[in-house]
């Protein structure tokens, strides 16, 4: 009889939870990466599932900072809608730069999964610095957090590395029943910033501070709030952008985990104590600066001691300088090591061209044989880091022959895969999704992450590694250049240089070299994965282009026989035609005659990554990477 009573009890409370509860405010707790919830929902991971329905539109403040300052970087970063990011915001140019720590609407689609509320959004590692931390605290200031990174992702804090793509679970919710009896239709999930207060915030957003005070738990009417924390904004309608306002830095001497309410009634104890620490830190800092530039100018000195002191193996000068202070632990060779690690570049040991697969300290490695000076690839290759990018290894110099050894990829160029029938990775819809998006994001991060942005210039599935577990990275930079815009209008239509079947029109018919150029050979390597046919084919005795063919192809509409006789055999399943004629239009956009015409790759990341996750919901094709 007791524990039927208790169950009763237990069954009632959870009834009025569900039907009266609001959410509660998680405080600094957001700020640690150790927090559970084996007692009960928490606020440290997200806002929990208490409210009237299972999924619904949300909104979120994202403030614009760099490199996500338009509109468009915005809404790729948390997978919405442009066009209705654009509306809300009352702002046409998608990717005009916005002015800093401005606050941006952001609608998502908030679904409860478990026992939390959630947006679906994915992140590109971009360098070995990111953590869950600073992803969920930096990147998305917070909209998301440490503990729920971690568990919505099977890789360790110590296992992150550049190319990874992460879940982002962003924090939203749906009203409860209370609130929605109440008028509330949207929640809106706001940053607080420097100096917010509940009763400013709810003036500036037109709704009542007993609802704010309501919808986040307080028991106050002006709370203590802390920075990079989120509170929920009941709305009756949709934010206006007049409502968004940009914001502006606190104090130098601030301190980002002091509570941002404004004390009146302040201690003196507490004004010295802060006064002594804003001028104590500019000193600190400046101590630090002097500190830091005598080391740097002692490991100057070092190194240049250690390069007069080394063996130099005949390594011609420039050369030398081309490769010094790498951050990729490149190492330099000895012929007569690249010479035993090949068995004398036997013939058996050939990979293809005059690349040699070889073993040097236990390691299999690619060891490419070049007959021109490789000081501007290896310029490049110390620039970049990326797992989507080839590595490179070491080098070496012999008689004006130089030789890169670089990472070994087991399952060689995807032109040499797509010819290989019959194996059930072959038929993968999934295998060949990924490694068109691990082509984009190799290309995203040589246009835009580094300095100055690069193009490769020959892109083609040739140049495309497959490894071990057929992830797929960008190789031969011996064509890349700057893509700085005085550079990509001078190039002479007589040094045009690349594979048929990829370049882009105007590179052909101008030598114009842009990254637009790049986004145009994805494409025809994206019309490979879905055709199985190569580039430049043969058809009835004919050398026929494969951009051209499916252009012919889908002229007249872009009915579904006609993506069927598009798609290789080995791909026709009925349940994935959708996924196929998404694919081949994101092809076509990428084809596109005229370069502005085309996307650029962040764009196309945030297409491909929609696509995943829309598949995602529909089954768990995109779950394994297998």
């Amino acid at each position: 009889m007791d524990q039927l009573l208790l169950t009763f009890l237990l069954f009632l409370c959870f009834s009025m939870l569900k039907l009266h509860a609001q959410q509660n405010y998680s405080g600094n707790s957001v700020l640690s990466c150790h927090d559970d919830d084996e007692t009960g929902p928490s606020p440290a991971f997200l806002y929990t599932c208490n409210g009237d329905k299972q999924s619904c539109g949300a909104f979120l403040i994202f403030k614009s900072q760099p490199p996500y300052d338009t509109l468009s970087s915005i809404s790729n970063l948390t997978s919405s809608d442009p066009s209705e990011v654009a509306r809300l915001n009352d702002i046409s140019n998608l990717t005009a730069t916005l002015f800093p720590e401005k606050e941006v609407i952001v609608p998502v689609s908030c679904s409860c999964s478990g026992q939390y509320y959630h947006a679906n959004t994915s992140f590109i590692i971009p360098t070995n610095d990111d953590t869950y931390f600073t992803i969920a605290n930096n990147t998305y200031q917070g909209l998301s957090t440490c503990d729920i990174l971690k568990r919505e992702n099977n890789y360790s804090e110590v296992s992150l590395y550049p190319g990874l793509i992460v879940r982002v679970p962003l924090r939203c919710a749906c009203p409860t029943s209370n609130q929605t009896l109440n008028g509330t239709k949207f929640l809106l999930t706001y940053v607080v910033s420097w100096g917010d207060s509940v009763p400013d915030i709810s003036k500036r957003f037109n709704v009542s501070t007993e609802s704010v005070v309501s919808a986040n738990g307080f028991t106050a009417d002006d709370p203590l709030l802390f920075p990079f924390t989120t509170i929920l904004i009941p709305l009756s309608t949709e934010p206006l952008s007049s409502q968004t306002i940009i914001h502006y830095p606190p104090p130098p001497s601030s301190s980002p985990f002091v509570p941002t309410q404004r004390y009146k009634n302040r201690s003196r104890k507490g004004i010295y104590i802060w006064i002594v620490i804003g001028i104590s830190l500019p000193v600190l800092c400046f101590v630090l600066c002097i500190v830091l530039l005598h080391y740097k100018k002692r490991r100057h000195e070092a190194a240049q001691k250690h390069e007069k002191g080394k063996k130099k193996h005949d390594l011609p000068g420039d050369f030398l300088v081309s490769v010094a202070n790498l951050d990729q632990g490149l190492k330099f060779y000895k012929y007569e090591e690249l010479n035993v690690a090949t068995e004398n570049f036997s013939s058996q040991n050939m990979i293809g061209g005059t690349v040699y697969q070889g073993i040097l300290n236990g390691n299999v490695v690619a060891i490419k044989h070049m007959s021109k000076s490789v000081c501007k690839e290896v310029n490049l290759l110390k620039k970049i880091n990326h797992f989507n990018l080839i590595r490179l290894c070491g080098a070496c110099e012999h008689h004006g022959v130089f030789y890169l050894v670089y990472e070994f990829m087991e399952n060689g160029s995807l032109r040499d895969w797509l010819q290989k029938k019959g194996s059930p990775q072959f038929e993968s819809w999934n295998r060949r999704f990924l490694i068109a998006l691990d082509v984009a994001c190799g290309l995203h991060y040589l246009h835009n992450c580094t300095d100055p942005g690069y193009v490769h210039k020959d892109i083609s599935s040739s140049n495309i590694l497959l490894g071990k577990d057929l992830r797929a990275k960008l190789a031969n930079f011996s064509f890349a250049r700057s893509a700085e815009r005085e550079e990509s209008v001078n190039s002479s239509i007589k040094n045009a240089a690349g594979t048929k079947g990829y370049m882009a029109p105007e590179y052909i018919e101008y030598g114009l070299v842009t990254p637009e150029m790049d986004t145009y050979a994805f494409g025809v390597v994206m019309l490979e994965l879905i055709t199985g046919k190569e580039a430049v084919y043969m058809q009835d005795g004919e050398e026929m282009l494969l951009a051209e063919a499916v252009f012919l192809i889908m002229e007249g509409g872009n009915s579904e026989s006609k993506f069927s006789f598009l798609v290789d055999p080995n791909l026709q399943t009925k349940n994935k035609m959708e996924l196929a004629q998404r694919m081949v239009k994101l092809s076509l956009a990428c084809i596109a005659e005229e370069p502005e015409s085309r996307p650029s790759m962040a764009e196309v990341v945030s297409s491909l990554m929609k696509i995943q996750l829309d598949v995602q919901r529909s089954e768990p094709l995109f779950l394994e990477r297998g």
